[in-house]
């Protein structure tokens, strides 16, 4: 689904706090400017808007691009995709992901900080 969440992350050595632009049973895909090479491995830190589970993952990278001027002259965001490692640790995710209104949108589904590490 697509959503806009704020996500407190650590990647490679260092707290960082960025937005999850879409998010699914399988993974997410992290807006940030931190270059991440493939098999890095981060946890990540999100509440699901409306929701009352804290959600502590770990991901592994799979791809990263950088920012860029598409054709029509908007800029596709920097980030990384990200795969849940654990499938039994996201199994809580995946339900409430499943349950998430879609009347909810991107527009209600940013979040409040979550405490840091």
């Amino acid at each position: 689904m697509t959503v806009r969440i704020l996500v407190d992350d650590l990647a490679r050595g260092s707290i960082h706090c960025d937005y999850a632009a879409t998010l699914g049973a399988g993974g997410m895909f992290l807006e940030t400017e931190l270059p991440m090479a493939r098999g890095d491995i981060v946890k990540v830190r999100f509440r699901i808007l409306g929701g009352n589970t804290l959600h502590e993952l770990e991901y592994r990278v799979t791809w990263y691009h950088a920012a860029r001027k598409e054709p029509d002259g908007s800029t596709r965001p920097p980030g990384v995709g990200l795969q849940f490692t654990d499938p039994t640790r996201t199994a809580a995710l995946a339900r409430e992901v499943e349950d998430y209104p879609e009347w909810a949108g991107v527009a209600n589904s940013a979040i409040a900080r979550t405490r840091r590490w």
